[in-house]
């Protein structure tokens, strides 16, 4: 248990022995810890002001890591990406492939097995050939082409946030909750259906949790403005793909 978890309990545990004296001392009822007790505040606002500050606080950081599942145009994509201004870096797993990509600026690299490259393409002897070149490989996407488009959205920090950290509907709270050990308060729209979104009440309050409305995928943000490293491969490391890359 962290310090602060075991501080929390100690308050809980305290907030309950001075309730129970009270009640019994003085018959009164109702005695209750005040959720918002050392927060940030942003528990007491309306829906629209808590989303207005969690995308502003999101938008000024330097950097987080974003993880989990989000659903498009009828795929599922499994996330687990360290993002900042500079760029970004992580693993995508969709139709049970995975691989890796690393933005630096405008460098877009991916990098996967040979099982990867030998799906994309098709079969046959050429195809397994070029797979086995490109296998554990960093692949630079040419700019220009339609796959840089596609899989430089999973390392844009600004785009990825623009398009999740919005509910759909009439916004409104759904009480306070906790997120791997922070408190929370967790606003929701057209009562769930649109989405709900835990934001932190400890700190800025950035957002924690998001439900995507239609179960359209979960995902967590964590390490807030904690930067990382971004490394160009090693020469050795990477190869030019010679062709359009796949895009399916």
């Amino acid at each position: 248990m962290t310090a602060i978890a075991r501080d929390r309990t100690r308050r809980t545990v305290l907030a309950g022995a001075v309730c129970a004296l009270v009640v019994t001392g003085t018959g009164l009822t109702g005695c209750s810890e005040d959720p918002d007790a050392g927060t940030n505040g942003v528990g007491k606002l309306p829906a629209e002001q808590i989303q207005a500050k969690t995308r502003a606080a999101a938008g000024a950081a330097d950097a987080l890591r974003l993880s989990g599942n989000v659903v498009t145009s009828g795929r599922t994509y499994k996330l687990d990406m360290r993002l900042s201004a500079a760029g970004g870096s992580g693993s995508v797993t969709a139709e049970g492939a995975t691989f890796q990509l690393l933005r630096i600026g405008e460098k877009l690299y991916l990098k996967a097995d040979a099982g990867f490259w030998a799906q994309e393409d098709g079969k046959g002897d050429d195809t397994d050939a070029a797979a086995d070149k490109l296998d554990g490989k960093y692949v630079k996407v040419p700019s220009g082409d339609p796959a840089y488009k596609k899989f430089s959205g999973f390392t844009d920090k600004d785009v990825l946030l623009d398009g999740l950290l919005t509910l759909h509907g009439s916004l409104d709270t759904d009480g306070h909750h906790e997120q791997a050990g922070t408190r929370t308060i967790r606003i929701t729209g057209d009562k769930g259906d649109g989405g709900t979104l835990d934001v932190s009440l400890e700190g800025q309050p950035y957002p924690l949790r998001l439900a995507r409305a239609g179960g359209a995928g979960t995902l967590t943000f964590s390490a807030w403005g904690k930067d990382f490293p971004l490394t160009e491969p090693a020469k050795g490391e990477t190869v030019d793909y010679g062709k359009q890359l796949p895009t399916s």
